[in-house]
């Protein structure tokens, strides 16, 4: 499952395992130190705060060719780019800080983050093997010029699939940035799988916004989310060229998240995005 629904709201798995872990450890924390008046819950929230936005300095550091000098790119964290393990030292360095100097805390915090950890990393654990397990869906959908095109044909190049709609905001933000991502890599397949519309609705919507693209599937069904488990768009999925999948992005896509995401199935040398 890639995302979880939470009335109108689809929130990424591997994000809510975090939020469980973070409450997990609030919960406890807050149980063990209610005696001794200790809440933990102002330094889980500053860990929580400033592993985010380490994590998010190190993103864009390691892309700060394709955000150049741009700040409102740079604080636009809807692409979801991020570098995890910056995030994690820096919220370990906080709770570091916190057992050093506030005694009254040491059980409490280190108590509820070891509950926290453990909760969140099974969870992590399991998404990833059941991840890892996941092919590339054995269907067919027709092209748009009508055409009857098996999935599996695109197996032997490593293929990128988006799933989208034209009434999708973030949607037809992202479609340039993966129109020219096809343009500069011909070793691999993007797809685009609409979900639930038309083909006239497509082909003036290509035409309104003068977007050249390849491999478009109509999905009129929306079989293709429900097979992977996405209750929201945009979803992006990563296969290799054996039809494995190796990664998936739910939201925007930046030029800089979209060459992150491409680093776990691409091959070749990297190349830069416009």
């Amino acid at each position: 499952m890639l995302s979880v629904q939470l009335g109108p709201f689809a929130i990424p798995t591997n994000l809510a395992l975090l939020y469980l872990g973070l409450i997990c450890a609030w919960l406890l924390g807050w149980f063990i130190g209610r005696k001794r008046g200790a809440n933990p819950e102002a330094a889980l929230f500053h860990m929580l705060i400033s592993g985010f936005i380490a994590a998010r300095i190190a993103f864009v550091i390691r892309y700060w060719q394709l955000y150049g000098f741009d700040p409102l790119a740079i604080i636009d964290i809807r692409d979801g780019g991020f570098i995890p393990l910056a995030g994690i030292l820096v919220a370990l360095t906080v709770a570091a800080y916190y057992l050093w100097r506030k005694a009254e805390l040491r059980i409490p915090l280190a108590s509820g983050l070891t509950l926290g950890i453990i909760i969140s990393g099974l969870g992590f654990a399991l998404l990833q093997a059941l991840l890892d397990s996941q092919k590339l869906p054995d269907m067919a959908m027709r092209d748009i010029q009508g055409h009857s095109v098996e999935l599996h044909s695109y197996i032997g190049k490593p293929i990128v699939i988006n799933l989208w709609a034209t009434w999708c905001p973030p949607c037809r933000r992202e479609m340039p940035v993966l129109e020219a991502a096809q343009q500069q890599n011909p070793d691999i397949h993007f797809v685009f799988i609409n979900q639930g519309e038309g083909q006239q609705l497509i082909e003036e919507y290509f035409t309104k916004q003068q977007l050249s693209l390849d491999n478009v599937l109509l999905d009129t069904g929306a079989r293709m989310g429900q097979s992977v488990s996405s209750l929201s768009l945009p979803t992006t999925l990563f296969y290799d060229a054996e039809g494995l999948l190796q990664n998936n992005h739910l939201g925007e896509l930046s030029n800089a998240s979209l060459k992150h995401a491409l680093r776990t199935i691409n091959t070749q040398p990297e190349k830069e995005s416009q």
